[in-house]
C-alpha cells in the first residue's frame, strides 16, 4: 500500500476506484466500502481511500473527544486488507471550503477517478452540500461510475462510529464487537506500575492508552492479549484503580492467565471480549485480592465454555 500525506498535492497516473470518509473504527460498514473498491482491482482500477488525520467533528463542532481507532491502527488494518493507496490528509479550512462539485472534479482530474462508492448518508463539500443524489447526477458528465451502499443495521439502528462510541462508553462490548466486525482493542507499551499485583500473587501488566483512543467504560473485562506472535487469555481492568491510587490517571491493567514472564518495554494488544463488572473501590488490599481471584475464575470459565 502506498501511503500519501496530501490530497491537493497528489496526482495519480493510474485509473482509480475511490471512497472518502473518516472511517473511525473501520467498522463493518467501512469494510464494505473498502472491499468494494479493492474488488475493482480485477477491472484494472487501483483502490484508493481518502481519509483525514483529524476528525471533521473537531473542526465543525469543536469536538475533541477520542476516536475508536488511531491513525496508525487504521493504516495497519487497511494495509492488511489489500488497499493500493491511502491518502490521509488534514480536514482543514481549504478542504472544508471546497465546493462539492469542485471536489469531485478534482478527484476525476488529479486522481483519475473512474469509480466511486459511498454510504447512503455521505455528504461532502462546503456546508456539506454534496450528497449521493448529486453524485448520481454528475457521474456521467464527469466520466465515473457511482455506487451507493446502504447502511448495515443492528437493533433497528444504522451501524455508525457514533453508535459504537455510545455502546463502548456503556461497556456493551459484545454489541461493539458485532458492529466493528472484530474485537475492540487497545495497543500500547508495557510500563511499570506500582507492582501491587506481584506483591499479592496476581501479577499484572500496565499500558497507558493513547489520549487519542477511546477506552471502554471503566470496569473489568475478559480479554485476549497478543504479543510475540501469540495470543493469551486474561482479565483486564480499565480505569483509575481507585482502591490503590488517588491520581485519577486512566490506565489498562491486565492479569494474563497462566503466564508469568517479563513484558516491560514490549508492545501488546489487548482485545476486549466481554464485560465482567464495573470498576470498584475496595476498603483493603485483601478485599481487592479476593475480588481479583474471583475475576480470574470467571474469566477462565468464559474461555473454557468458548
Amino acid at each position: 500500500m502506498e501511503y500519501l500525506h496530501s490530497l491537493f498535492d497528489t496526482k495519480l497516473d493510474c485509473d482509480t476506484a475511490i471512497t472518502v470518509g473518516k472511517f473511525d473504527g473501520v467498522h463493518r460498514g467501512h469494510h464494505l466500502l473498502a472491499s468494494d473498491i479493492i474488488s475493482k482491482n480485477n477491472e484494472g482500477l487501483a483502490s484508493c481511500m481518502i481519509t483525514f488525520t483529524n476528525s471533521p467533528r473537531q473542526v465543525i463542532n469543536d469536538d475533541n473527544s477520542p476516536s475508536l481507532i488511531t491513525n496508525k491502527e487504521r493504516m495497519y488494518m487497511l494495509e492488511q486488507g489489500g488497499l493500493n493507496y491511502l491518502i490521509e490528509c488534514p480536514f482543514d479550512e481549504r478542504l472544508m471550503n471546497t465546493e462539492a462539485f469542485d471536489f469531485i472534479k478534482f478527484l476525476c482530474d488529479n486522481l483519475n477517478m473512474k469509480y466511486m462508492v459511498s454510504g447512503s448518508d455521505f455528504t461532502f463539500g462546503k456546508y456539506g452540500a454534496g450528497n449521493t443524489s448529486m453524485l448520481k447526477d454528475i457521474s456521467k458528465d464527469l466520466g465515473f461510475e457511482y455506487k451507493e451502499i446502504k447502511k448495515i443495521q443492528i437493533n433497528d439502528r444504522d451501524i455508525s462510529s457514533t453508535y459504537i462510541r455510545e455502546e463502548l462508553k456503556e461497556g456493551h462490548i459484545d454489541i461493539v464487537n458485532e458492529m466493528l466486525g472484530y474485537d475492540y482493542f487497545v495497543w500500547g507499551e508495557v510500563v511499570h506500575g506500582a507492582h501491587l499485583g506481584t506483591k499479592i500473587g496476581i501479577p499484572t501488566i500496565n499500558i497507558m492508552p493513547s489520549a487519542l483512543k477511546l477506552v471502554p467504560k471503566f470496569g473489568v473485562y475478559v480479554t485476549n492479549i497478543d504479543f510475540d506472535g501469540r495470543i493469551y487469555h486474561g482479565v483486564t481492568n480499565v480505569g483509575t484503580k481507585p482502591s490503590v491510587s488517588d491520581k485519577n490517571i486512566v490506565g489498562i491493567e491486565t492479569h494474563i492467565l497462566d503466564y508469568n514472564g517479563d513484558l516491560y518495554g514490549k508492545y501488546v494488544k489487548v482485545t476486549f471480549k466481554a464485560f465482567l463488572r464495573p470498576e470498584m473501590k475496595f476498603d483493603s488490599v485483601d478485599e481487592l485480592k479476593t475480588q481479583m481471584a474471583k475475576d480470574k475464575i470467571v474469566a477462565k470459565d468464559y474461555f473454557n465454555k468458548g
